[in-house]
């Protein structure tokens, strides 16, 4: 928290990399690189076989490279290490293992406040690039079928008057249930541990305030065994031996889906859920960015992620008042990188 970033990043695919690099070689200092995996590049760590063939021309897709980062046909491998190499070099501040839970923009300081389950940064921008492959965590247990209109993972389809059941014990759990007992719904939420642990002061003030009140139920230390159709509404069993009857389930278990992620802090999509932005790449929250597939057709395209990055910094650099020619910084960076001259 003591740290202002200059750009912060919410993912640390392709169009994160770039613009994190581009920044870095327009001699940005403080940036910072968060993604909720375990390292950068999920999608190629996980979905690529070994020694699998990475594009720069994906699909027939023939984009050339605008910025400074000259990528090239690879492997898997090859890829990953030219990736490493770039964030090690560039002394790139890095957080994995976090998952952006919500970003708040402080008008009178001009100021983004990003916070995870555990910790809060500080930044004057923000791009968000986080892919279209982010989906909402499901229970291990299965869900019948026949009740699955009935179980949700975001308020989507949420009326009034519903005896609801919300599952889960972060942030977004907390707020799914205090909103939708302020609509008029009978709802309870359910933790499987003794007390909270992830969740914001105002949050867990909101959630014992209305437990006082009864406007909600906490059932802590309680988890779920199974789903069951009960005519038509979804039987929930507990593992203290009892059950009850919701007419819906929320689960808010981790792993926000991209679109409810974009709603939440606050960028206006079109009528399919894509972001709106414009030539810059800005959206309607001045200083927020968007990059990657999340907001472009790009197919996968690496090429094309890596350019986002770089128009994007270029546009944060003209706002700021700090564009000036980089020739130097840039010779300076293939003196320093001579293996990408290739």
């Amino acid at each position: 928290m003591k740290t202002v970033y200059d750009i912060l990043i919410v993912g640390g695919g392709p169009g994160g990399i770039g613009t994190a690099v581009e920044a870095a070689v327009h001699g940005i200092e403080n940036i910072l690189l968060i993604d909720k995996a375990d390292n950068h590049s999920s999608t190629i760590r996980k979905f690529y076989k070994a020694n699998k063939k990475v594009d720069k021309d994906w699909k027939g897709q023939t984009i050339n490279i605008e910025g400074n980062i000259p990528f090239m046909d690879g492997t898997k491998e090859t890829t990953l290490n030219f990736f490493d190499r770039l964030l090690d070099e560039e002394k790139i501040d890095t957080a994995f293992n976090e998952e952006v839970e919500n970003i708040v923009k402080n008008e009178k300081e001009n100021i983004f406040l990003v916070t995870t389950a555990t910790k809060s940064f500080k930044a004057k921008a923000v791009v968000i690039t986080i892919g279209k492959m982010g989906k909402p965590n499901k229970p291990s247990y299965k869900i019948p079928p026949s009740i699955k209109e009935f179980v949700n993972f975001n308020l989507d389809d949420c009326s009034h008057g519903e005896k609801i059941l919300v599952v889960g014990g972060g942030n977004s759990a907390a707020e799914y249930a205090y909103e939708l007992a302020d609509e008029g719904n009978t709802v309870t939420l359910v933790y499987r541990k003794a007390e909270f642990s992830r969740l914001n002061p105002a949050n867990e003030d909101i959630l014992y305030q209305y437990n006082g009140q009864e406007k909600l139920r906490l059932r802590l230390n309680t988890d779920i065994i199974s789903l069951e159709n009960e005519h038509g509404k979804v039987k929930v069993n507990f593992d203290d031996g009892y059950y009850t009857i919701y007419d819906r389930v929320i689960y808010a278990i981790g792993g926000t889906a991209p679109v409810d992620f974009l709603k939440k802090v606050g960028i206006k999509l079109d009528e399919k859920g894509k972001p709106i932005y414009d030539e810059h790449y800005r959206t309607n929250i001045p200083g927020m960015y968007v990059a990657g597939d999340i907001a472009f057709n790009t197919g996968g395209s690496i090429a094309a992620a890596l350019n986002h990055g770089y128009h994007i910094v270029n546009s944060y650099l003209r706002r700021s008042g700090k564009l000036y020619s980089y020739t130097q910084k840039v010779d300076e960076f293939f003196k320093n990188h001579p293996q990408f001259k290739e």
